[in-house]
This record gives structure tokens, C-alpha cells and sequence, in this order.
């Protein structure tokens, strides 16, 4: 298990919320921040600054703990395109591979769907990509490979009651198939956890 797969443990209890959802989730058990003493830890008010910075911890956070420089590359990008910068953002960060592949319930978790994808499990538009930050074009297929499609993880996500596939992806789980249909707004990205985009574009624009 990879350092950052095993984080996923933590950061529930880091940020103080669950972030994914999910029913297991270690936050729903033990709300106190982990280490030796998460307990004396104050979840007081914050300063501007704490709230930009946990605001970016767990947008972060939910999309598999991405390393901090490669986040920052992704504000840059989003801060040099056109229109909203929150929007442009999160539109770059659902149009992750790793991000489709867990939408689509193709894997149980976001680290699940780097894993999957790493080990050469997805192929897009007919091509094997390996690699969990490659960015999807609107009308580009992800398909979980042939000889993978009858793992039992996979069949069991597909099934996982808490969340469901978002209307900007079309999912096909008879064959396997996910179609991304188009780049969501911040009001479309079905996050169990608030969001806060814009905190995080102050903390990168001080």
C-alpha cells in the first residue's frame, strides 16, 4: 500500500468531515484528528487563512490527496483560461481519469481508480492509458479492459448504493463503458462534503 493510498484513512479526520460519503468512513467512529494527540486538537474558529487552507486540503484531499505541486499546476492552468477560475478548476479536476473511473463506479475509491489505472486496467478511446492525471476530452470513452471486466471489486462497485453516477457521464456497466459528456459546472460535481472553490483560489492568489 502506497503512503498516500494509506492516508485516505486519515484525511476524513484531518479536514473534520467525510469526505467521500462512504458508510465506513473512520470520521463517522472517531471525530478527533489522528495522531497521538488528535484529541487535544482545537476545531475552534479559523483565521481567513485557515479556512483558504483547509478549504484547499480538502478539495485536494477528495481527489485522491494530488501532491501539492501538481495541484498548483492545475490552478495555474485554471487561472489562465478564460471565465471563472472556481469553474475552471474544478472542470480540470473532473476531467481526471482517475476522477471519470471513480464517477463511473468502475472502482470503490478514488485511490482505487489510480491504482486500477496504473496497472493498465482502462484503456480511452480504444488506447491503454496509464495514467491517472490524463485529461478527457468532452465524447471520450473510458472502457475498464476485457480481461478485467469481471474482477470481482469491479463488479462490486458498480453495485455501491451511496452515490451515483453523475449526469455528465454515461455509464454503461453491461459493457463496461463510460462516455464523458461533458465538462460539469461546480453545482454539478455530486461532492457529499462542501466544497469551497473560491476559499481555494484566494489561498493561491495572496
Amino acid at each position: 500500500m502506497t503512503k498516500r493510498h494509506s492516508q485516505k484513512y486519515k484525511i476524513d479526520r484531518r479536514v473534520g468531515e467525510n469526505l467521500w460519503g462512504r458508510p465506513k468512513s473512520p470520521f463517522n467512529t472517531r471525530q478527533t484528528a489522528p495522531g497521538q494527540h488528535g484529541a487535544r486538537k482545537n476545531r475552534g474558529k479559523l483565521s481567513d487563512f485557515g479556512l483558504q487552507l483547509m478549504a484547499k486540503q480538502k478539495l485536494k484531499g477528495y481527489y485522491g490527496n494530488i501532491k501539492e505541486g501538481q495541484f498548483r499546476k492545475i490552478y495555474d492552468t485554471a487561472n489562465k483560461m478564460k471565465g471563472d477560475t472556481s469553474e475552471n478548476l474544478i472542470g480540470l479536476l473532473e476531467r481526471r481519469l482517475d476522477a471519470v473511473v471513480y464517477r463511473a463506479k468502475f472502482v470503490a475509491t478514488v485511490f482505487a481508480a489510480r491504482q486500477f489505472i496504473n496497472h493498465g486496467h482502462v484503456t480511452v478511446n480504444g488506447k491503454k492509458v496509464d495514467i491517472p492525471s490524463y485529461r478527457l476530452r468532452p465524447g471520450d470513452v473510458v472502457e475498464v479492459k476485457e480481461s478485467s471486466k469481471q474482477l470481482e471489486f469491479v463488479l462490486t462497485a458498480t453495485q455501491l448504493p451511496e452515490r451515483d453516477v453523475p449526469e455528465y457521464i454515461d455509464a454503461d456497466h453491461g459493457k463496461m463503458t463510460a462516455t464523458f459528456v461533458r465538462i460539469p459546472q461546480f453545482s454539478d460535481v455530486p461532492y457529499p462534503a462542501q466544497m469551497e472553490p473560491n476559499l481555494v483560489i484566494e489561498f493561491y492568489s495572496r
